[in-house]
């Protein structure tokens, strides 16, 4: 049984117990991060920390830890939950949440303690041959809030949507939003249109990824071209390679959307490139040369 970390103690998952009326199980009042962790090395954990921050700070609610202190927790879960499978990849999964109220009322209660959660899971190794076979996907409209920017643990319309794509056999759904891309379901979106690397803008109509953001930053110095920009339906439907990335998927080529292929209907050129660099990347972090 895997040890988790809930309110300042150490116990295992089966014993992890919240209240009823905690304010994250009856409003989704509250805010998560997921970590990708490489040979017990935390990836981009300061992004994280600063991301997590943007999203409290945004529903108005204080940390109840310190950077220092999210940093301990983490480290010491990662060693109470050695690997139980091959490899050693990991992720950590934290939760903040407003906590628990007398009784519930939708405004903010005057005193609560915030729920704050967190655990260990393991990531399947990722294979490059699996990677490259890709996924389908398929465009949906964007039914979700209008501050998608917020890691809430409000998930029920990308649950609902990712749900829609499964039903019609794809593996994720790419949102449009007015006629613009967005993001997927559970991941960001890229594109290559006339050979350049193009993915939506930050904003509040998507969330600022972590591993978005790397990709850009590992295409800047490998002389990729990119772009953040707006970019229509149409022109994903006419892109030339279409790419999903995520804390936990990393970067998944779509060779199928709408039924039809991605061009050839095989992993990209670009793509080939990049997740070789992903790679190399993850390698200088296992080793410490990176964080």
């Amino acid at each position: 049984m895997s040890n988790v970390y809930l309110n300042g103690e150490y116990l295992p998952l089966d014993q992890a117990k919240i209240s009823v009326l905690d304010r994250g199980f009856l409003f989704a009042d509250g805010v998560y991060e997921v970590i990708p962790v490489y040979g017990g090395r935390l990836l981009r954990m300061r992004e994280h920390m600063q991301r997590l921050q943007n999203s409290l700070d945004a529903i108005r609610l204080e940390n109840p830890l310190t950077n220092t202190q999210w940093l301990e927790i983490a480290e010491k879960l990662l060693l109470d939950n050695p690997n139980s499978g091959p490899g050693d990849d990991k992720y950590v999964y934290l939760q903040v949440t407003r906590g628990v109220a007398a009784k519930r009322n939708h405004g903010f209660p005057d005193e609560v303690n915030q729920t704050v959660f967190m655990m260990v899971n393991e990531m399947a190794p990722v294979n490059k041959e699996e990677l490259r076979q890709g996924v389908s996907a398929i465009t949906l409209d964007d039914i979700r809030w209008k501050a998608c920017h917020v890691k809430s643990i409000s998930l029920l319309g990308n649950i609902l949507l990712r749900q829609q794509a499964h039903d019609n056999g794809a593996a994720e759904a790419i949102l449009i939003n007015e006629g613009l891309v967005t993001e997927g379901a559970a991941s960001n979106v890229f594109a290559v249109i006339d050979d350049v690397l193009v993915t939506a803008p930050m904003g509040n109509r998507l969330l600022p990824g972590i591993t978005r953001d790397l990709i850009l930053e590992l295409a800047a110095e490998n002389n990729i071209n990119y772009e953040e920009r707006d970019f229509t339906e149409q022109e994903l439907l006419t892109a030339s390679e279409i790419w999903f990335s995520s804390s936990t998927k990393e970067i998944l080529p779509v060779v199928e959307l709408n039924g039809k292929p991605v061009a050839n209907g095989q992993s990209g050129p670009i793509w080939e490139k990049m997740i070789d660099i992903y790679q190399a990347c993850k390698a200088k972090l296992r080793s410490g040369e990176t964080s």
